[in-house]
């Protein structure tokens, strides 16, 4: 951002709280970016008696990973992933327990993580183009795109 969302005016670097942030040169606004993590729901699905791991439209060819969505005004964490479940699978999904939250520094987000058992037929959304079925042995074995952030959930999802 170059420009204030309030007033139109420049936004300049400033150091704030300790953190280099933005805010606009004009005095009256006071607009400050504070750059807030966006929270995010992410689900591990268990499939018959598997993982599902899922490849979004628009990342490349064999990059796969959880079922994740934007927390939506006034939804609670618990009903939003299992709506992006619906949403993004057609499954039916039932929360198995809150895995925990994730902090994913590349893309600003605060990840709450759920384990979930889905049942029913499998229709992708527009959004995914495929998915792959891990037992839990293989997905300790499979590289994700960020290894170290995705086998740390992976890992407190199957205790190790």
């Amino acid at each position: 951002m170059n420009f204030c969302p309030n007033c139109g005016g420049r936004l300049q670097r400033k150091r704030i709280d300790n953190v280099e942030r933005y805010l606009c040169e004009q005095p009256e606004c006071g607009f400050v970016n504070w750059d807030n993590p966006v929270p995010v729901v992410a689900a591990i699905v268990k499939y018959n008696d598997k993982i599902l791991l899922a490849q979004n439209a628009i990342w490349p060819e064999g990059r796969y990973s959880f079922i994740t969505g934007y927390l939506e005004r006034n939804e609670r964490p618990e009903q939003a992933v299992l709506r992006e479940v619906k949403e993004e699978l057609g499954l039916e999904a039932e929360l198995e327990k809150f895995i925990g939250h994730f902090i994913f520094t590349d893309k600003n987000q605060l990840l709450i993580v759920f384990s979930v058992t889905a049942q029913g037929l499998i229709t992708l959304n527009e959004e995914l183009n495929d998915y792959k079925l891990y037992s839990d042995q293989e997905i300790l074995d499979y590289m994700f795109a960020y290894p170290k952030f995705a086998q740390s959930i992976i890992k407190k999802y199957l205790l190790i």
